[in-house]
Formats: C-alpha cells, sequence, structure tokens
C-alpha cells in the first residue's frame, strides 16, 4: 500500500514548502483522521483525512507553475485585506490553490512565480540552492561609492550580515543587482542605510528564467521543470 511521508504530502498538495508543512506539524495545526499530529515521521495512506488548521487537504494531481510579470500596487501573498491591497493571484485565472514563491513588496514589479509546488518553493527561495535574483534599480540621487561597496561587500542590516552582491551601474542614478539572497525589503533597505531611496524596484531574473517580454500584467504557465 502506497505511504507517504505527511510533509511530503502537505508539501505536494500546495499546502507549503516541506519546511513549512514541518512547522505546521510541529505546531499542532494538523490533524489526521480527526487527530492532531505532532510527530515530523508520520506516514499516511490514501485513505487517510488529512486537515490542516481544520481544512481538508486535497492532493494536487497537477502541478503547475506560472510567471508573472507583477504590477505595482498588488502584493505577494494569498491573504489581502483593505490595508495590504489586492493580491497577485487576483491576476493568475486558475481555478486551484496557488500561492506566490518569494518576495516582491507592493511598491516593486517584474517576475514573480506562483506555484502549488511546495518543493519547488523550497528550491526558489532557500539560500541553500544559490538562487541568483537579478533587478533593475532606480535610486532618487546620483549613486555613490559607498552605495556600490555596500551592496558588493554586503552590510549589516537588523535580520543580520547580507551576502556580497553584484553592483552593474546602468546611470548616474540606475543600476542592476543580483543577490543570492532575498532578506525582507533587503534592496530599498540596504539604500536606506546609505540614504538612498528606492524609486523604482524591478526584477528581471531568478536563476535561468529571464522575465524577457512579457507585459505588465500578464503571466505565463512554464514547465516546472525548467526551472529546478
Amino acid at each position: 500500500m502506497t505511504e507517504w511521508r505527511l510533509n511530503k504530502y502537505l508539501a505536494e498538495s500546495g499546502v507549503a514548502s516541506r519546511r513549512a508543512a514541518e512547522r505546521f506539524i510541529l505546531a499542532g495545526q494538523v490533524k489526521v483522521n480527526a487527530k492532531v499530529v505532532t510527530e515530523l515521521a508520520t506516514k499516511i495512506k490514501p485513505s487517510d483525512r488529512v486537515e490542516v488548521n481544520n481544512k481538508l487537504v486535497q492532493p494536487v494531481e497537477t502541478k503547475v507553475c506560472f510567471m508573472l510579470n507583477k504590477p505595482v500596487g498588488y502584493v505577494s501573498t494569498a491573504k489581502v485585506s483593505r490595508e495590504t491591497g489586492e493580491s497577485v493571484l487576483s491576476l493568475i485565472d486558475y481555478s486551484g490553490r496557488l500561492y506566490p514563491v518569494g518576495r516582491l513588496d507592493r511598491d516593486s514589479s517584474g517576475l514573480l512565480l506562483i506555484t502549488n509546488d511546495g518543493d519547488l518553493a523550497l528550491r526558489l527561495t532557500h539560500p541553500r540552492y544559490e538562487k541568483d535574483k537579478e533587478y533593475e534599480v532606480t535610486v532618487d540621487k546620483k549613486i555613490t561609492p559607498d552605495l556600490i561597496a555596500g551592496f558588493n561587500r554586503g552590510v549589516r542590516l537588523a535580520d543580520g550580515q547580507t551576502l556580497p552582491a553584484k553592483f552593474i551601474a546602468a546611470g548616474p542614478k540606475r543600476f542592476t543587482v543580483i543577490l543570492k539572497e532575498g532578506k525582507n525589503r533587503q534592496i530599498r533597505r540596504v539604500c536606506q542605510r546609505f540614504n538612498f531611496a528606492v524609486v523604482k524596484l524591478h526584477r528581471t531574473r531568478i536563476g535561468k528564467l529571464k522575465l524577457g517580454n512579457l507585459k505588465i500584467g500578464r503571466y505565463n504557465r512554464i514547465n516546472v521543470e525548467d526551472i529546478k
């Protein structure tokens, strides 16, 4: 009889990445056949009923991934409110469960992946997989050597030291930066550290996947194998 590790089942059902699924299990948020399960080694059978926060988990038959050119003004989360604004998920015509991979804040635009594949989400966001992310940035005043050095060497932020990034000047106030990590609002905070404000931030690449000529607000369905 086929059995699955519970965290893998949750990831492949589109609930979350395996690491996030493990946190749900340890926090007592997962039930199997109406009983709370907190053991990570738990295995389940096809006949088992699995719930997360009292919501039935349905296995996803087909893994999908969409590449969206996110417009400014949308948030990269499934949960929205009057304060946060509309979710990027509203731009995707798909009836199944989806969630955005990684972060692009409300004021940023560009390449954002949206999927139901928890394992893919982990591979794209965990630092050990070293997926470069490339951004085009415009700031409010002329670039200085200190700003360039800050990106190239790394700086200490409230949540830790940033890794060295690749800085490519593109004009007096414009540059491209390539990151190997994804701290929350990292580019904006590094710029702020040197008294710069970001006027425009647009992501153009994740790993070998490039945004290309995809128009703002449009999306393409892509082959998951192309970005592993």
